[in-house]
């Protein structure tokens, strides 16, 4: 158990770490798609479905990656 939250606690850290990552929006929507995905399949791996927690991380990522770079380019208010 606490190897798991060990696991977790560091996959967030690295998360808050990669969260300024990104000049593009490809880079940026890819780096939310990374983010989101480690973070998915950490809180999918407690309810034992890491690959489902992944994919919808992933998607999630993606989308906010996206919205933050427009909105840091002035597209969105």
């Amino acid at each position: 158990m606490i190897r798991k939250g060990f696991s977790i606690s560091v996959l967030l850290i690295l998360a808050l770490v990669l969260a300024g990552c990104g000049e593009t929006t490809t880079s940026r929507a890819g780096s939310g798609a990374l983010m989101g995905a480690a973070g998915g399949a950490a809180i999918g791996s407690l309810s034992g479905n890491a690959g489902r927690g992944a994919a919808i991380g992933a998607g999630a990522g993606v989308l906010g990656g996206y919205l933050f770079d427009q909105h840091r380019r002035g597209n969105i208010d």
